[in-house]
């Protein structure tokens, strides 16, 4: 498989205020290589740097320093605007919290990512069509957020993310706020997009969820740790 992601010595730190010189690391030293097809997950303790390094992998944040090359692109000499439009085209984000918008249906929801990339009506159409078919969701495409439950918000956030046809989908603690049967149900759903040849990366505290995985990156004090294949 060729790769997708590869980082050289990533760092991110913040300089301490009113202390010269003086830095709060975040990541340390993160080289890595992902490549198209795989499905990993980032695991480590509470501060370990794990939803950092998502977000720069996921172009929402910079390193401090380090190379970040996505699919042939050096992200990390891009600026704000390009760095804003590879995101947009390219990467899929799944949030614990859903982040889908209250005032808009499932529909709507669904298709906001396309109107970034102004995409024409009737291709949005068509896509969103296979979206809620895709889940199962046709019925719910008029409902707003806050009547859905939280497994179907989380869905409907998975099926945000694919409308784009991202070459990679990042999820942040996808199940975090679900039931056990809930959480089993999304984390089956990306399994499946796996099979189908979709590159997940996620972020999770859950050793089960893990196992959903082809190989498991251990973080520590915003170091990688251990890297386990599965």
């Amino acid at each position: 498989m060729s790769s997708l992601i590869h980082t050289n010595r990533l760092e991110k730190y913040y300089a301490v205020p009113k202390t010269a010189g003086m830095r709060t690391w975040v990541l340390r030293n993160i080289t890595l290589d992902i490549a198209k097809g795989e499905f990993v997950s980032i695991m480590g303790p509470s501060g370990s740097g794990k939803s950092t390094l998502l977000h720069i992998l996921g172009m929402l944040d910079e390193p401090s320093e380090g190379e970040y090359i996505f699919d042939g692109t050096a992200v990390h000499t891009l600026n704000e605007r390009r760095r804003s439009d590879l995101h947009k085209h390219h990467i899929g984000f799944v949030f614990q919290s859903y982040h889908l918008i209250d005032e808009l249906t499932v529909e709507e929801n669904i298709e906001a990512p396309l109107l970034y990339q102004k995409v024409s009506s009737s291709e949005r159409k068509s896509r969103v069509a296979d979206m809620l078919d895709r889940f199962h969701i046709v019925a719910k495409k008029d409902l707003f957020p806050h009547q859905l439950s939280g497994g179907q918000q989380q869905l409907v956030g998975i099926a945000r993310a694919l409308i784009i046809q991202p070459a990679v989908i990042l999820a942040d603690e996808p199940t975090g706020n679900l039931n056990s049967a809930q959480g089993r149900e999304i984390m089956e759903t990306f399994q499946a997009l796996h099979k189908q040849g979709t590159t997940i990366i996620q972020v999770t505290h859950s050793e089960q969820n893990a196992q959903y995985g082809s190989r498991i990156i251990h973080l520590l004090d915003g170091s990688v740790e251990r890297e386990e294949r599965l």
